[in-house]
């Protein structure tokens, strides 16, 4: 028997084993119980092929497996993937109510039975002319469930530059791509229920289930592929940052009723990138004191006095080097009223990692428009859903000499300004 006749008796026997175990999961078998039998026959499996191995069975016709028995097998994963036996009554760490882990799977649930909900309505709604309840319904919880791009956002923009600092940069490309797929179908959903009266029920039902099966496949690769590789590669310190970062995006469906805590106390909380250096320039403290008076422009300043200026502009202000690194991005506006959230893990990172795939061709021309001079600045300018009216400028920026050092981006909501008439010259009353 040669090498590979071996490897395919070997994959063969493992998916058979899958097989059991999971038909066991399926009659009521509690995870537990297979933990032992799953640690034997898959150490050393990656979680990429014991994924494939599920969807082959999942797709095959001569068993009755399904997408729930797979997710009662996340936890099985993951103990394997973390290399520990854990005690009777022991919870793993990322099991805590907090953990990025705990919550990504809170929101999956929370989310499957927003959807659940959906089809409920959908297939009561009936025919023209619809109950307005019902329409009223089914709008509330589209509007819920539209929640899921805040976990989508969360997950692009905070969990995957971690993978991308270990190598593993080319399932976050794929995975924000079927992600824009997503919110793509989801927008369908939504002007199919604008338009409800000439789609109709028939109409409604099937865009939603369209979005339905790529949503639910989604909540399925995070779940079963995603979670189980980031808990082989990312430390304590990883997911520290990840938690602290998270908050600058907000939660879905369901808050975290508990901060996470380390059971370990000292762990990095710079702040500062993982990326070591940014282009070629150190990441480093700067010597000065924050005190010294430097020369800036017509006058001077201390460091912290220009922080704080900064800090206090009406902008979201970002900064991109010569060599399109993240290099800075001030704090002036509330979270929740920020156009772009930036997490602090940022930093450091090549701006074609802070993209969505299919956006990722214009950023690349407007940075090459602004950096090879054929534009000094571009602007931009749309509505948001919350009643803002978002205003983008990029300008280039460049040394005495014209060299070009980088690009400023600065982003306000100008509908304040939109709605402002006639005049005031006096002052407001304190």
């Amino acid at each position: 028997m040669n090498e590979s006749e071996r490897l395919n008796n070997v994959q063969k026997q493992r998916i058979h084993v899958l097989k059991s175990i999971l038909q066991s999961l399926h009659e009521g078998a509690s995870p537990e119980s297979i933990q032992e039998t799953f640690d034997e026959h898959f150490q050393g499996v990656s979680a990429i092929e014991i994924s494939l191995m599920e969807h082959e069975l999942i797709d095959s016709d001569d068993n009755d497996i399904t997408f729930e028995d797979v997710m009662k097998l996340c936890n099985v994963h993951a103990n394997l993937f973390k290399n520990r036996v854990t005690e009777p009554g022991e919870v793993s760490e990322f099991e805590k109510p907090g953990h990025p882990i705990h919550i990504m799977r809170t929101e999956n649930q929370a989310m499957r039975a927003a959807v659940m909900r959906i089809n409920r309505i959908t297939k009561n709604l009936g025919q023209a002319p619809f109950e307005e309840g019902l329409l009223k319904g089914l709008s509330n919880q589209l509007d819920l469930l539209g929640q899921f791009d805040t976990h989508y956002k969360r997950k692009e923009e905070v969990w995957f530059p971690v993978m991308e600092k270990y190598g593993h940069d080319a399932p976050p490309k794929v995975m924000w791509g079927v992600d824009d797929q997503i919110r793509d179908l989801f927008k369908q959903v939504i002007r199919d229920l604008d338009n409800i009266k000439e789609v109709g029920k028939e109409g409604i039902q099937k865009s939603f289930e369209s979005f339905a099966y790529e949503f639910n496949e989604m909540i399925f690769k995070e779940e079963t592929i995603l979670i189980p590789l980031v808990l082989e590669i990312f430390n304590e310190d990883d997911w520290w940052k990840i938690a602290r970062d998270s908050e600058e995006y907000g939660y879905t469906i369901v808050r975290p009723e508990t901060k996470w805590e380390p059971e370990r106390v000292e762990f990095d909380t710079s702040g500062k990138s993982d990326h070591g250096t940014v282009g070629s320039e150190s990441v480093g403290v700067i010597s000065q004191s924050e005190t010294s008076e430097l020369p800036f422009g017509k006058g001077f300043l201390t460091l912290n006095e220009v922080a704080k200026i900064l800090d206090l502009l009406p902008l979201e202000l970002t900064f991109i080097n010569k060599d399109n690194v993240f290099k800075y991005f001030n704090d002036s506006i509330p979270n929740e009223e920020k156009a772009f959230p930036r997490p602090a893990s940022a930093i450091g990172r090549e701006v074609k990692n802070c993209h969505p795939p299919k956006s990722l061709d214009m950023v690349l021309r407007l940075i090459d428009d602004l950096s090879s001079g054929k534009k000094d600045k571009e602007s931009m300018w749309f509505p948001r859903k919350n009643g803002q009216f978002i205003h983008v400028t990029y300008v280039a920026v460049r040394d005495d000499d014209g060299s070009y050092m980088g690009i400023l981006e600065y982003v306000q909501d100008i509908q304040p300004l939109r709605e402002l008439r006639g005049m005031k010259r006096g002052l407001s009353e304190s």
